[in-house]
């Protein structure tokens, strides 16, 4: 067992898991409270290093590539304070540091643990229900719907539409990017259908920030829909692909899941949107509550979205 702690928080390895708990100092970055504890699994890591300094060192985890929907969403721009995987180490405890990196280092050698890409994320993404504020909004999501809310920083021809609120299975993609200079971050939802060439301060679909300490909580938002989206190095579906029954009680064939039945009928080959939504919350439901796993809900609900 190898253990380290400091101000940002400890860090523990039991030879499977890494085990990454925040630090309770106020100084401690709002995105690592508001993620919580962390557990790594061995097969997510791609390895780990400890670069020493004068006063204060820094221990780094390297995940592999498309293992984490926070590193995925952020695409590697959350800031050191903010990134869960780095830790800040007093320079007295550089041995204990160096002891952590062999014990990992070793781990992952007698495992043969792959460091390349990942096809499906490893870890789960954060917590929902999960709200945060910057900028022009606030996000909020619950696992199924995105919220996004407006304040008075917000441009009248935004604003005057009200709060958008939209399932997470009309989400094509979502992008977050820090403020850079003069230049605004932003959290921004493309939508299936919906398509938008308009900057993200008069865009419905994105919340603007503007530099300030909180501003990366709103990557926490992106990494918990992203996490919710098909990976984007999983396999591709098939453009005539036959959506699968799933298993009783709930399954009725592939009718049930708005696939054809076969029968050649007007009905089959265009489905009542309103229809379909309702079977996505069904679906949606029965994720949650744990009828249905993260995988069989991706290809479900990618045989849904194909009949829109």
């Amino acid at each position: 067992m190898a253990e380290i702690t400091q101000r940002d928080g400890t860090w523990s390895f039991d030879g499977d898991t890494v085990r990454i708990v925040p630090g309770r100092d106020k100084r401690v970055n709002p995105v690592r409270q508001a993620l919580g504890e962390l557990a790594v699994p061995l097969g997510a890591l791609a390895g780990i290093t400890y670069e020493p300094g004068r006063r204060t060192g820094r221990l780094r985890l390297k995940l592999r590539e498309g293992a984490d929907p926070l590193l995925q969403a952020a695409g590697g721009e959350l800031p050191d304070a903010a990134d869960p995987y780095q830790l800040p180490v007093e320079s007295e405890r550089a041995g204990v540091a160096e002891y952590m990196v062999d014990e990992v280092r070793q781990a992952l050698l007698l495992e043969q643990v792959d460091s390349g890409p990942c096809d499906r994320y490893l870890l789960p993404g954060p917590s929902v229900p999960l709200s945060a504020s910057a900028g022009d909004g606030t996000a909020s999501f619950d696992g199924e719907q995105i919220r996004l809310e407006w304040n008075w920083k917000t441009e009248v021809a935004k604003k005057s539409g009200g709060p958008r609120v939209f399932p997470v299975s009309d989400v094509e993609t979502v992008k977050w990017t820090p403020s850079k200079g003069l230049e605004n971050g932003y959290l921004r939802f493309a939508l299936f259908k919906v398509p938008t060439s308009a900057a993200p301060k008069y865009d419905p679909y994105a919340i603007v920030t503007y530099g300030l300490k909180k501003d990366p909580l709103m990557a926490l938002v992106a990494a918990a829909v992203t996490a919710r989206l098909p990976h984007p190095a999983g396999p591709p579906e098939p453009a005539d692909a036959v959506p699968v029954a799933l298993p009783a009680p709930w399954a009725k064939g592939p009718a049930a899941i708005g696939g054809s039945t076969g029968n050649g009928g007007d009905g089959d080959s265009e489905a009542d949107h309103d229809a379909l939504l309702r079977r996505l919350r069904e679906l949606g439901e029965l994720r949650r509550d744990g009828v249905l796993t993260e995988e069989e809900f991706a290809t479900v609900k990618q045989a849904v979205l194909r009949r829109f």
